[in-house]
């Protein structure tokens, strides 16, 4: 299964499971994880958990922003279209830190991406 944790000077305070579907990040309540934190936007960024088109057993992840203030970031590069989450990426919402692990990702699937 795959999680998003986040870190406060490297040290992981919270972990969000990420389950199939859509899950919205956010300052507002409704948003399946809440930062409650000034620089981050209402409804600021979404991650789909999706089946792999190629590889039986194996999901996907995609981070989107959805129009933030303070952007949506994948290993300090911004996030302009939807992008797919490999394992241990860092991923910042605003200025909050958030690590992206999925232990079952393998060589096989890196080696599918390349090839599309």
């Amino acid at each position: 299964m795959a999680v998003l944790v986040q870190l406060v000077d490297d040290v992981v305070t919270n972990t969000f499971e990420l389950s199939s579907g859509c899950t919205n990040v956010g300052r507002h309540p409704s948003n399946d994880i809440q930062i409650n934190e000034i620089s981050v936007s209402g409804e600021h960024a979404k991650i789909d958990v999706e089946k792999n088109q190629y590889l039986d057993g194996v999901i996907d992840c995609y981070i989107e922003d959805k129009d933030s203030t303070n952007g949506t970031f994948v290993n300090d590069l911004p996030v302009k279209a939807r992008q797919r989450l490999n394992n241990n990426d860092v991923v910042r919402i605003a200025w909050n830190t958030f690590k992206f692990i999925d232990e079952t990702e393998n060589e096989l699937e890196k080696t599918a991406y390349l090839l599309e």
